[in-house]
């Protein structure tokens, strides 16, 4: 899991109009037209005491619900959920430095609980605040960043956006991982990264962003570091036949879509929704 370990800021040292013919214009004019590119930056992104995360709403959301950050089951303030363990409604006081669009902080948010945490099927948290979205946006001009509700696709431009780093990494989706094996823990479908991605500790929770809709499609969690076999920070692929794939220096997240079909009025976790598949405690 990619949380600052030891090493993580050593890593990151390391590497850290003339008009034309018409005939020109007209060959243009045939050309495929490509998709707008959304600009990403850091505004609605957070940084957390251990991790990086963002302020997200469905596309559901009213302005005065309670907004939510998205992070990492494994950054919880509590330690590791153990596998099997999901919670639901727990009360919580963590912080959140809210970051504006070039990375500098601007509001310090709270929680008022963990919505709903989990290490099992995938890696993620989402805390409810004491600000209602409009507050947010009213008060510090930030909007939060919405949750795509359908599956990613393969070969989708990407940026992953660390609030704790203040650093944006780009590359594009490789394919997805039918199970993603570290450690204790196992996590389905998750998203596997082409390796211009180089996430370090720190990086988890980040929101990782579809640069055409420029919506969330998942949350970064972990990568491959010294090559090892399904070992804590070397998680490794397994297809349906139980075949094991190793990729050093790989890095993953965890789609989010799945959130938006438990998440109800009132921006409420409602794991008994129809279409929510979330595991439940």
């Amino acid at each position: 899991m990619k949380k600052p370990l030891v090493g993580a800021l050593f890593a990151l040292l390391l590497f850290g109009a003339a008009a034309a013919p018409a005939a020109a214009e007209t060959r243009d004019s045939q050309r495929p037209v490509q998709p707008a590119v959304k600009a990403v930056d850091f505004a609605g992104t957070v940084a957390l005491s251990n991790c990086s995360g963002s302020v997200v709403r469905t596309p559901d959301s009213q302005p005065g619900d309670p907004a939510l950050v998205l992070s990492n089951g494994h950054c919880l303030e509590t330690g590791f959920p153990a596998p099997g363990q999901v919670i639901v409604d727990k009360p919580s006081t963590r912080t959140f430095s809210l970051l504006n669009s070039t990375g500098a902080k601007v509001a310090t948010l709270r929680a008022s609980k963990i919505a709903y945490a989990t290490m099992t099927d995938t890696d993620a948290s989402l805390y409810e605040l004491t600000s209602t979205y409009a507050q947010i946006q009213t008060n510090y001009g930030i909007k939060a960043l919405e949750l795509s509700a359908t599956h990613p696709v393969q070969g989708t431009a990407i940026k992953v956006v660390s609030g704790y780093w203040k650093r944006i990494y780009s590359c594009n989706i490789d394919g997805f991982a039918y199970r993603l094996k570290e450690g204790a823990w196992t996590w389905k479908d998750s998203v596997r990264y082409t390796s211009a991605c180089k996430t370090i500790g720190g990086t988890s929770g980040s929101p990782v962003i579809d640069t055409v809709t420029g919506k969330v499609v998942a949350v970064n969690n972990t990568g491959n570091e010294d090559g090892a076999r399904c070992t804590d920070n070397n998680p490794c692929e397994v297809d349906e036949s139980g075949n094991v794939t190793v990729r050093k220096g790989i890095n993953y997240g965890q789609q989010t879509y799945g959130f938006v079909a438990c998440i109800g009025i009132g921006n409420k976790i409602d794991l008994t929704r129809s279409g929510c598949t979330l595991p439940k405690p």
